[in-house]
């Protein structure tokens, strides 16, 4: 059987079409899809004006160490607990009132205060009638995130500084998997048992003026699955039709040079 030179040309025009047609697609597609802030200029600057800093949270563990010129006066604020040959300061848990028990002053409210804040509160209650220029080193020693989902290394960091943006966040990660979503990201934010949830888009610049952008102590950043992912996962129907126009297409293409 002989086929017509234009149904030939025909088929041979048809593939070429669908190849071009299936790589732009695709090309296009991954560049939405994985490139991160694709509206940034070249030589754009942005001015950082984010002032953010963590503040003291229920449950909380901070630690505490007063220090004057004279060691003996100030020996009572600072708690050591005795393990053996080892001696370690006391840390304090914030209870679900907001509050420490600290030594001599009793109750002292931190929740909501940053860390300078806390060290002023702590300096004004420990220079009236105890300490004369007393020094308050104050930190936070459970500061720490998850990143979970669409990561190469999901898990808990601890951060061992007293902020980090959600970018130096997914860096410890590993960042995303190419099956991670990059315009739907995830911050859930919990503050004395209210929870906030906050989706950012890593693909556009203004991920930078995000209210998330710098994470706070015990957030979870979630990347879920793109379509790829999922579609893998429940086994899409859509791969066998996908086959068999591949089949036939090849058939075509294999007929075509035989005649």
């Amino acid at each position: 059987m002989k086929i017509p030179l234009f149904f030939k040309a025909k088929c041979i025009l048809f593939i070429k079409i669908l190849v071009i047609s299936l790589l732009f697609t695709s090309c296009k597609s991954l560049k939405e899809d994985v490139v991160y802030f694709q509206n940034a200029k070249n030589f754009e600057t942005i001015v950082d004006t984010d002032s953010f800093t963590p503040k003291f949270k229920v449950n909380d563990i901070v630690s505490i160490y007063v220090s004057t010129f004279d060691v003996e006066a100030s020996r009572p604020f600072n708690l050591v607990r005795q393990s053996g040959s080892n001696a370690q300061f006391l840390d304090y848990l914030i209870d679900i009132d907001g509050n420490i028990d600290f030594p001599v002053l009793g109750k002292v409210k931190l929740v909501g205060l940053t860390v300078e804040e806390g060290k002023e509160l702590l300096k004004e209650k420990l220079s009236e009638g105890y300490l004369k220029d007393p020094i308050v080193n104050l930190r936070i020693l459970n500061f720490r995130v998850s990143v979970l989902g669409e990561v190469r290394n999901p898990g808990t960091y601890q951060i061992s500084g007293e902020r980090i943006s959600i970018m130096e966040a997914l860096g410890l990660a590993g960042d995303l998997t190419i099956k991670g979503r990059r315009d739907n990201i995830l911050v859930v934010r919990d503050f004395n048992g209210t929870k906030t949830y906050t989706r950012i888009n890593l693909t556009n610049k203004e991920v930078f003026n995000s209210p998330v952008y710098f994470l706070t102590q015990n957030d979870v950043v979630y990347v879920e699955p793109n379509n790829s992912a999922m579609s893998s996962a429940k086994g899409d129907t859509r791969i066998g039709l996908i086959l068999s126009i591949s089949s036939l297409l090849i058939s075509l293409a294999i007929l075509t040079t035989r005649f």
